[in-house]
């Protein structure tokens, strides 16, 4: 129980420093986190900010809640996530304000929500595919989710992000840390491409070739 006392200790934690830092509100997005046994996911309705770690919602294998808040129910779609990319470990989803208006303003492309223009972008998040609009909770965003996390692998450039259009991003890692992590280095990079009115070269492939070779960048 000790290592489930503090995931959970470190899931409050990082809501909390994304509601601080505004990548969060009132009670927008939702983190959760693989066990062995099973789940822990924020409740439904719950502020990021203001999060307990005796009321995070427990879950069995199944889905089945065993304790805590009700879950949030955005719980199907993080368990298709891990379903579909054994390595993720904690799934972070936010209404980041940049990337939400990137998909109001429109996308780089559908397969890539905003070009590689800094290094950090390539090596920490990667490709990043547009998932169009369902309202929230809809179940066919799961298995748009999964398809895209199938389809990346088999072209050998596995991916670490969804972008939920009008909604958010969903992101993975193997821990609510390094999720975290990409999310905000996502969530930055949105806000440069913004801002540069989308008038700036994307690195070259020479470039990003480079970057491959000397830090195993999986663009």
């Amino acid at each position: 129980m000790n290592g489930e006392a503090s995931l959970r200790e470190e899931v409050c934690r990082v809501g909390a420093s994304l509601y601080a830092r505004g990548y969060v509100h009132a009670s927008a997005g939702n983190i959760s986190v693989r066990l062995p046994d099973g789940y822990l996911i924020t409740p439904t309705d719950a502020c990021l900010g203001r999060l307990d770690p005796a009321k995070l919602a427990r879950l069995d294998l199944e889905g089945c809640q065993l304790e805590g808040d009700r879950a949030s129910k955005t719980l199907a779609l993080h368990r298709r996530i891990y379903a579909a990319d054994d390595t993720a470990r904690c799934v972070i989803h936010t209404h980041s304000t940049h990337l939400v208006a990137l998909t109001l303003q429109g996308v780089w492309r559908p397969d890539d929500i905003v070009p590689p223009i800094t290094p950090y972008y390539v090596m920490k998040v990667g490709h990043v595919p547009l998932i169009p609009y369902h309202r929230p909770g809809a179940p066919e965003v799961a298995e748009r989710v999964a398809e895209r996390i199938a389809g990346a692998r088999a072209a050998g450039r596995p991916i670490r992000a969804v972008m939920l259009e009008r909604l958010g991003p969903n992101v993975w890692h193997d821990s609510p840390a390094e999720a975290m992590a990409t999310l905000e280095e996502l969530e930055e990079t949105a806000r440069l491409w913004l801002l540069s009115r989308g008038e700036v070269d994307p690195l070259s492939e020479v470039q990003i070739d480079e970057l491959r070779r000397s830090f195993g960048a999986r663009w």
